[in-house]
């Protein structure tokens, strides 16, 4: 019997950092990034159209802040997707929301995907489905940290307190794929222990549970500056 796999992707923020100065932004000066044009499309509809691209996934559910107005506009025609206007403050809290609407079901998995990763290869998400599967383990895409890495001290003009040896050292990525019941147990006992959660694996750590890391892509990125629309529409 196969696996019934769900999607989730939130996307309640807002994304400040990634605004641009396009006339889209100056008529818009409030829409969030996840709704900002690439190739002439959402960036949240080609992220969403990025998990749709395996069948194994049987739905997926963007979720949504209670006061989104764009969405319907920016999914309306996509097949076997929904939206939930259950969005938190956090992106824990939204992807809690998410798993609590959801109730899901014994055996059910769900994988987590940035609005704002909309470059994510086919092939990547394959692997980590895959992975997962076989494994019957939880996992994320993710790249080795392929730069040399610096500690900083001091402010506002950090110098270099140490080199910090790169080996073992992985950027982490998403989808990020778990045992629905098991991320939703991890995310609420974060919330009640108060743990810093900046995205589902870290939560299941502190559950603790394992993660298998699983290469990704480098168009993969996750769009947070400005520039960033430019060169992601290069890739796509």
């Amino acid at each position: 019997m196969s696996k019934k796999i769900i999607a989730l992707v939130p996307a309640a923020g807002i994304g400040a950092r990634a605004r641009r100065q396009t006339t889209a932004a100056i008529l818009k000066p409030d829409l969030p990034k996840q709704y900002e044009l690439l190739k002439g499309l959402p960036m949240l509809r080609l992220s969403v159209k990025a998990m749709l691209a395996d069948p194994r996934i049987d739905h997926v559910r963007v979720i949504v802040s209670p006061t989104d107005t764009w969405v319907n506009d920016a999914l309306t025609g996509l097949e076997r997707t929904t939206w939930r206007a259950v969005g938190g403050e956090t992106r824990a809290d939204t992807v809690r929301n998410g798993l609590k609407e959801l109730n899901p079901e014994p055996g059910q998995w769900v994988v987590v995907h940035d609005a704002a990763r909309p470059g994510l290869p086919a092939e990547a998400l394959a692997r980590l489905l895959d992975t997962c599967l076989e494994q019957d383990q939880g996992g994320l895409l993710a790249l080795p940290v392929p730069d040399t890495v610096k500690k900083a001290e001091g402010e506002p003009n950090p110098e270099v307190a140490q080199t910090v040896p790169r080996d073992h050292l992985w950027l982490a990525q998403t989808p990020q794929m778990f045992k629905a019941i098991d991320l939703l147990q991890a995310l609420e006992q974060a919330e009640h222990e108060q743990w810093s959660v900046t995205d589902e694996s870290s939560a299941m750590e502190q559950a603790g549970h394992r993660s298998l890391l699983i290469r990704g892509a480098p168009q993969n990125f996750k769009v947070t500056w400005p520039g960033d629309f430019q060169i992601l529409e290069k890739w796509l």
